[in-house]
């Protein structure tokens, strides 16, 4: 044996060599963690400013709750396969024979299995979690249904098929059907997983001759084939509720074909379900395969001829050869089930018969024309931008320039207003450095508000200042750090110099919560990384009291913090306690209500959250958001509705209840336009509750045709190939759809309705009796829907009886027949006449006048729309006037109202005339009026030049008659001053009469004064 000394000593090389390579592994590594940092950087950092934003909002409880629920589904998913695969697999290695038969696959093998030797349980467990990774993971989805099948909440309804609980098909059945699924594939890889397994260790052959499977393994297939084949039986069990949603039939739900044969078919197919399991198991005493292939064979037959074919002959040859009477019992469940789940259950019908009006009737109620909203908020964008607006790098309205409808209380009355809020303009700032962008130009700035039933002299909205601390609104904190649309990031609270640019001229710095502080170099960091802008972290500007807000969009920060509610398409600001408030109306909906129908929603806005499939549907919450901090506050608007009782026993800290909610907010809480379109849609064909009136129609109703929308003096609609636009198709077997025709568009309006003595603010949809082509367009009645506190949410439909008057289209129609030739005349002016919604006024209880406003919008921008006519029908007449009082008047000979004072109404012209129809020139040939000195020709041209200007005014309004006396008196003028100055007799000046297309003399001018509109010449 040789001492230590004796053996050779390590070469320093090979030492140097060793530490020079664990210095390179050690690099290597760096480097890789370096790169996978460098990778998941953003993502990292997203995450962070997710969870400061959640925080900085106060709903961390949602976040970390959802994120516990997200990975808890997916690790039992994923363990629970890795389980299941590992214990096959397991028992699949324990099986394999000793003695393996001779043959040309076993060299591999044999080579296999030397590769693999003693790692085969690792192989076992890195193949189990591949697939398990892939099987469990995708389970994080279906969090919201695990949700709610943990905190099920019973409805108290039973479907008429199985008496069973609603409750069971919306909360427990969508988790259950999932989770069979997932077994049944999970059993089915882990099946192919194991015969490959037992394959490989050679206890299947598929060489020719001999045993091809073991008894062993024919017993593991056998089991795991048994198992898969009652999870289908599971499967058909479950199938049997899912019938309760068919649209298979006439209408959907379980009708006579799902009921007479799908359901004794599913049965059927459960039943051999258990029974090729009990087969299978019992096929392991036995040789060969032969009793499962039969009992598989008979399955597939049966599946094919009682799950497919019988269905089809059933429907074919026994309902719809008699189809109504086949199908009436099962009718009436799906009309009470819609009914029911749509919220129309509880529609107050009011019968409504017509009569005859009299003008003294008129003059006793006119209290309806008085809060006519003469300011259409689709038209008055641009309006209220540009004159609203004030400063560079603001807008009004949003990115859609969105104009609200609301009530408030001037001048110790309730009045209709419109309003928009003043939002930052990004793209429009006077600064585009950084520093501009994000913090300098921080928020926006107040409200523009006007009531919608009064204009100033020139037509337009007479603007409320509300921008004031003294205002009768009271807004104190008029910024807007959270808006409608609101994008990208603004960081307040800055060392800038100039402080955060606003209206305001003393600039106050941000004094709110909102937003998340940067008190830390890590946060910098963070959002730095997050938004790629260096500036967040290196600029000295931002200091520890800085505050970042971000995510300033009302409609996201709802989605974010409560996604599996349903939002509508018009969050609408409200003016609260000297704050600005964002509203926004939220929904709770379901695809699996029994018998239910499913909502037509092709009429709804992109922007809707109810763009959707769903049968069942609750405006359940009003979120309340505030623009200056971006506090939210979500208030149970329904506290019946089970499904928004289950998320609050989710998240019992998110909701607030309604009780809770101030007095002053609810009052300004608006039924939503969303909901209305799709209770509308389909109560049109369910308010026919017989299963025979149902099935005929014959008196079905459709939402009335859309009014034209006037462009250059042509009548456009929108174009039926838009989705949003097109009629209320229910989309269901054997019942025919609307048209494809625009429909009528909801609107606001404080409305007297018939019997009622005080007004509401209602949302109002008329009707018209279904028509396969349309041609139906009488008016059949109307629906509306109460936004006022005591009656809030109140569905009424007026019921026309007897005679029916015209309907919106025909009404409008007229209007721009019977005025076409002033229309053209203001369309030849480098403008055109856009209507206002056709508003329906009820009178006397016993009448129905149609008023719509006339705007005048240029050709090109800026388009400021102004009001210059209102016309009124009724009863297949029509008659316009400057105000809605001079309308009535000419409709109503002897009627006499003033009903619209200067704010109230066009003036027929702005010089001595006071606007009334009935009025006339001086008719002074010397072309006097009252004391003037006319005795010099200066004065007579200074006089014809006032007097023209006059009949333009009067020509504006529409004032034929005036206009003519004017002109006539004007022309009368300049001849005499033409004839003082050359001392020459003139000849008399001509006027041509538009309704004979005649030139005749001016002074016979007034024998045409009723004409519409003039043009002039001179001789």
């Amino acid at each position: 044996m040789r001492v230590p000394s004796d053996l050779p000593r390590r070469s320093s090389r090979s030492k140097n060599r060793r530490i020079g390579n664990r210095g390179r592994v050690a690099l290597i590594a760096l480097f890789g963690l370096l790169f996978v940092l460098f990778v998941s950087a953003r993502s990292l950092a997203g995450f962070y400013v997710e969870t400061l934003w959640f925080n900085s909002v106060g709903r961390s409880d949602v976040f970390w709750g959802i994120l516990r629920t997200k990975v808890l589904l997916a690790a039992v998913f994923t363990f629970g396969f890795i389980g299941l695969a590992l214990l096959s697999l397991t028992v699949a290695d324990r099986m394999a024979p000793l003695d393996r038969a001779a043959g040309p696959e076993e060299e591999v093998l044999r080579r296999y299995r030397e590769v693999v030797g003693q790692r085969q349980g690792l192989l076992r467990i890195i193949v189990a979690t591949i697939f398990g990774l892939m099987a469990g993971l995708p389970a994080s989805s279906h969090w919201q249904e695990w949700m709610l099948f943990r905190n099920t909440i019973n409805f108290q309804v039973v479907d008429e098929q199985f008496q069973t609980d609603v409750g069971f098909y919306v909360f427990r059945l969508p988790f259950l059907n999932y989770l069979v699924n997932w077994l049944f594939a999970a059993v089915f890889v882990i099946l192919l997983l194991t015969a490959v397994a037992h394959y490989l260790n050679g206890g299947i052959r598929v060489q020719p001759g001999g045993r091809h499977v073991t008894a062993q393994v024919k017993l593991h297939l056998s089991a795991l084939l048994a198992v898969l084949a009652l999870l289908k039986a599971a499967d058909y069990w479950l199938q049997r509720f899912e019938l309760t949603t068919s649209s298979r039939g006439y209408r959907d739900g379980a009708m006579y074909t799902d009921v007479k044969a799908q359901l004794p078919a599913l049965q059927l197919l459960l039943l051999i379900s258990l029974l090729a399991a009990a087969l299978l198991l019992y096929n392991v005493r036995q040789k060969g395969w032969r009793l499962p292939i039969i009992a598989v064979g008979l399955w597939l037959v049966v599946a094919v001829i009682a799950g497919t074919l019988y269905p089809a002959v059933v429907q074919r040859f026994q309902v719809e050869p008699s189809e109504s009477t086949r199908e009436a019992d099962f009718i009436s469940r799906n009309i009470r089930a819609t009914r029911a789940a749509m919220g129309l259950d509880t529609v107050e019908v009011v019968p409504l018969t017509l009569g005859s009006v009299t003008p003294d009737e008129v003059r006793n109620d006119l209290a309806g024309f008085e809060n006519v909203r003469l300011l259409d908020p689709t038209l008055l964008g641009e309006t209220f931008d540009v004159e609203q607006g004030l400063q560079t790098g603001y807008r009004i309205g949003g990115p859609g320039r969105d104009i609200d409808v609301d009530r408030y209380e001037l001048d110790g009355e309730t009045q209709q207003v419109v309003l928009a809020t003043r939002d930052l303009d990004p793209s429009n700032l006077p600064i585009s450095s950084w520093e501009g962008e994000h913090l300098a130009y921080t928020h926006g700035y107040g409200l523009a508000f006007a009531p919608a039933s009064e204009v100033t002299t020139e037509g337009k909205p007479n603007y409320v200042s509300v921008a004031s601390p003294t205002n009768d609104l009271g807004l104190t904190q008029p910024a807007i750090y959270f808006a409608d649309g609101m994008s990208g990031y603004a960081v307040v609270g800055t060392d800038r110099t100039g402080g955060e640019e606003s209206l305001d001229p003393d600039r106050p710095a941000y004094a709110g919560t909102g937003g998340v502080q940067l008190g830390s170099r890590l946060r910098r960091a963070a959002f730095a990384i997050y938004y790629g802008e260096y500036n967040l972290f290196g600029s000295r500007l931002i200091s520890d009291q800085s505050r970042i807000i971000y995510r300033r969009d009302v409609r996201s920060m709802v989605e974010k913090t409560a996604p599996f509610l349903k939002l509508d398409a018009d969050p609408y600001p409200v003016v609260l306690n000297g704050r600005i408030m964002w509203v926004l109306d939220a929904y709770t909906t379901t695809s699996r209500y029994p018998y239910s129908q499913a909502a037509d929603t092709r009429q709804l806005t992109n922007g809707s959250g109810l763009r959707t499939s769903f049968n069942y549907v609750r405006n359940s919450v009003k979120a309340v958001i505030d623009a200056y901090d971006g506090s939210m506050t979500f208030y149970i608007s329904d506290a019946k509705d089970p499904i928004v009782n289950a998320w609050a026993k989710a998240f019992p800290d998110l909701f607030t209840s309604m009780d809770a909610a101030p007095d002053e907010l609810k009052s300004h809480f608006r039924y939503p336009e969303d909901l209305f379109r799709v209770q509308t849609n389909i109560y049109g064909r369910y308010q026919l509750q017989s299963p025979s009136d149902f099935y005929t129609q014959s008196e079905g109703w459709s939402v009335a045709q859309a009014t034209p929308i006037r462009q250059s003096g042509t009548a456009v609609s929108t174009s039926a190939s838009d989705p949003a636009a097109t009629g209320n198709s229910l989309g269901a077997t054997g019942l025919n759809s609307d048209a494809n025709t625009q429909r009528f568009e909801p609107y606001y309006s404080l409305f007297e309705a018939p019997g009622a003595s005080d007004s509401e603010f209602v949302l109002l949809r008329p009707f018209v009796p279904w028509s396969r082509d349309d041609q139906r367009k009488e008016l059949a009645g109307f629906m509306t829907a109460s936004s006022d506190p005591e009656n809030y949410g109140k569905l009424t439909v007026y019921d026309i009886t007897g005679a029916r008057p015209t309907g919106p289209l025909t009404v409008a129609s007229q209007i721009s027949q019977e005025f076409s030739q002033i229309l053209t005349q203001l369309d030849l002016a480098g403008s055109h006449v856009e209507f206002g919604d056709l508003q329906i006024v009820s009178v006397a209880d016993v009448g129905l006048v149609y008023v719509r406003p006339w705007l005048l919008v240029p050709d090109n921008p800026p388009q400021i729309a102004k009001l210059i006519s209102v016309s009124v029908t009724y009863n297949n007449e029509s008659a316009r006037g400057a105000s809605v009082g001079e309308a009535l008047n000419a409709l109503f000979p002897g009627l006499d109202v003033e009903l619209g004072s200067p704010t109230n109404g066009v003036p027929i012209s702005t010089g001595t005339d006071t606007g009334s129809t009935s009025g006339s020139g001086s008719g002074d040939t010397g072309g006097t009026t009252g004391s003037e000195d006319l005795t010099s020709v200066e004065a007579k041209l200074a006089r014809a030049q006032s007097l023209y200007d006059e009949a333009q005014a009067a020509l504006a309004a529409f004032d034929s008659k005036t206009y003519a006396d004017k002109m006539n008196e004007a022309y009368t003028l300049l001849q005499a001053a033409a004839e003082q100055a050359t001392g020459l007799d003139l000849q008399t000046p001509t006027v041509t009469d538009p309704a004979t297309s005649t030139t005749v003399p001016a002074t016979d001018a007034t024998a045409s004064a009723d004409a519409e509109s003039t043009s002039t010449t001179t001789g």
